[in-house]
């Protein structure tokens, strides 16, 4: 049975975790955050899954039905949200090239191939090394500190200059970095790198700024052992009908990159392995509605979901009002 971890905050503002184990749920005794829990495991040289039953459990919970309560938070969060890191990778999933290339193919068409199918494609050549070899790097970008992320629910606020406000149905991997500096895993949560792919394909030099937006985090921290194939459906809601829908693939039997080659060239930086602080770092997908001509319109509703994951991720799309930035000379 696949156990997973959720936060929730009560009516009150009380805070508690919850340790999901196939269809059956319980609070944690005296755990107020994911992140608590973590620190506890690294001190005392346990798993986390060991750590949550060390706490106990306390009283039987129905995780849906606190979800629908909208008392389900992100499965992570840091109590200072600029110590919590969101990036990224992209073109790390088989076939995620042709919906890249697409975009950019206007903009090369003078050459063989984009920079973007010469990434895709170096990763497939090297994007899983022998143990104790370093793999191809990948494609990396920055999405944003804690206050950028948001929990089931919670609306995709857009900028109002954006382009576009498109999902991206993916796996996100959750860290936490110890005291002595090292990185430790926590699990896996279903997650909407929503981005802006108007931005990105005028320019690919652009990409940057199409990253710098929310993401979403579904509900549940998937913990142990990751698992090789997960396949979803990522669909697009508008006035209560079906948009769009599709499957996507999603684990390491279906991508070009291993994880743990991700996370290597992600952590080779000191300055992502200061003690205490938290990663949300999105391996990528190969399946967008942007990809199909589909147009996104403030009021509509994402939804992702994937076994192992027992509860979908859903979120609205909204617009932010405009602001009017100036700077000042002092």
């Amino acid at each position: 049975m696949a156990q997973r971890l959720l936060q929730h905050r009560a009516e009150d503002g009380a805070r508690s975790v919850i340790l999901a184990d196939g269809d059956q749920a319980w609070f944690l005794n005296g755990v107020s955050s994911t992140r608590e829990l973590a620190l506890r495991a690294i001190a005392a040289g346990r798993s986390l899954s060991a750590e949550a039953e060390a706490a106990g459990k306390g009283a039987a919970v129905d995780i849906a039905a606190e979800l629908a309560g909208g008392r389900l938070l992100a499965p992570i969060d840091h109590e200072d949200p600029a110590h919590l890191w969101m990036t990224g990778t992209g073109l790390t999933h088989l076939g995620s090239a042709e919906g890249r290339n697409k975009m950019h193919a206007a903009a090369a068409a003078g050459e063989k191939l984009t920079d973007s199918m010469r990434m895709f494609l170096e990763g497939v050549e090297g994007g899983k090394p022998e143990a104790g070899q370093v793999g191809q790097q990948p494609e990396w970008f920055y999405k944003g500190d804690g206050s950028q992320l948001v929990g089931p629910g919670a609306d995709l606020l857009s900028p109002a200059f954006a382009q576009d406000g498109g999902e991206e149905p993916e796996l996100a991997g959750v860290y936490i970095v110890g005291p002595d500096g090292t990185p430790f895993r926590l699990g896996l949560a279903l997650a909407n790198e929503f981005s802006d792919h108007v931005t990105e394909r005028h320019n690919y030099l652009w990409l940057a700024h199409s990253k710098l937006r929310v993401a979403a985090l579904g509900a549940e921290l998937l913990i142990g052992e990751v698992p090789e194939d997960i396949r979803g459906t990522s669909r697009i809601l508008r006035d209560g009908a079906t948009l769009w829908e599709k499957p996507f693939l999603s684990g390491e039997a279906n991508m070009s990159h291993s994880i743990g080659n991700l996370e290597q060239h992600h952590f080779k930086y000191g300055l992502f392995r200061r003690a205490g602080d938290v990663h949300v770092h999105f391996f990528g997908t190969a399946t967008l509605s942007f990809s199909d001509e589909v147009r996104t319109a403030p009021g509509d509703e994402f939804e992702i979901s994937a076994a192992p994951f027992a509860l979908p991720l859903r979120n609205r799309l909204a617009i932010a009002a405009a602001e009017t930035v100036s700077v000042k000379v002092l």
